[in-house]
């Protein structure tokens, strides 16, 4: 496994992988999410490589840019035993030099659910992106149906900008009780940790819900505020019962819908959704 750290570097390297090459983006502090990912890169494509990068532009300013868990060695350690050939740890000054302005914005699809609670966000997602697809320039891209509006965002953005990546989403990896995993889910204490189980619970409810018959997309996010109401410890911010690819808010669900949903367990938000329809 080569790691580099520079633009020259990282140009230098690709060009000796072997094609198709499948790329999975992280911001590092892996789990066995961020490795499925490379499993199905690997799957598909001749050579994998990889991106660590704590991305700063996609943090608000109240976030947890500072205390985001970080660890390098660990980090590299497992994507090598993955099989991982090539691995990029840009450094921020390598993403953004001094006198950096530019930025990359999908302007519609980046409104509603986690645009509207961090207006920022996805301006900092799609720039960091397109600057990683750009340089590493991989015919593939792996990302987790966890985070299933930056799919959407990453797939229009892929589509406008004419990059010749075939975007793959990957499905959500679970904990045993349901618990999307998230390398936030080390900020939880034992208590906040059992509380977090609601949002799998409330989306479970929910799709019982539709299971059942229920095509009204606002029963569908009076069951999800419900069964959150049950949990003391948990503050919802918002439920979305949306179309699956424009993101628009529904009011019957008559085909592919995105569920989704973000609330904070202490002081940790945490986001999930199922897809249903």
């Amino acid at each position: 496994m080569k790691i580099v750290t520079t633009l020259p570097e990282l140009r230098a390297a690709r060009h000796t992988l072997p094609g198709p090459i499948g790329f999975v983006p992280t911001m590092g502090y892996l789990h066995a999410g961020h490795i499925s990912l490379v499993q199905a890169a690997k799957a598909d494509c001749a050579s994998v490589a990889a991106s660590i990068f704590v991305n700063p532009t996609q943090f608000e300013p109240n976030e947890d840019l500072a205390r985001y868990p970080r660890d390098l060695p660990r980090d590299l350690s497992l994507l090598e035993t993955t099989g991982v050939d090539l691995v990029w740890t840009p450094s921020v000054e390598v993403m953004y030099p001094p006198g950096f302005q530019t930025w990359v914005e999908v302007e519609k699809l980046t409104r509603p659910q986690e645009g509207e609670i961090r207006p920022g966000h996805f301006r900092g997602v799609t720039t960091v992106v397109a600057k990683l697809f750009n340089t590493v320039s991989p015919d593939r891209a792996y990302f987790g149906q966890k985070d299933a509006q930056q799919a959407a965002v990453i797939r229009q953005m892929t589509k406008d900008l004419n990059f010749p990546i075939e975007i793959v989403v990957c499905p959500t990896l679970r904990e045993a009780d349901g618990l999307a995993m998230s390398s936030r889910n080390t900020y939880l204490n034992p208590e906040e940790r059992q509380a977090a189980t609601v949002l799998f619970r409330a989306l479970t409810a929910a799709k019982v819900a539709y299971d059942s018959g229920e095509r009204e997309a606002e029963k569908l996010r009076t069951v999800v505020r419900e069964t959150v109401a049950t949990e003391p410890l948990a503050k919802l911010q918002y439920v979305s019962c949306a179309d699956y690819d424009m993101l628009e808010e529904l009011e019957t669900v008559r085909a592919k819908a995105l569920l989704s949903m973000a609330l904070y367990v202490g002081k940790t938000r945490l986001i999930d959704n199922f897809v249903i329809g």
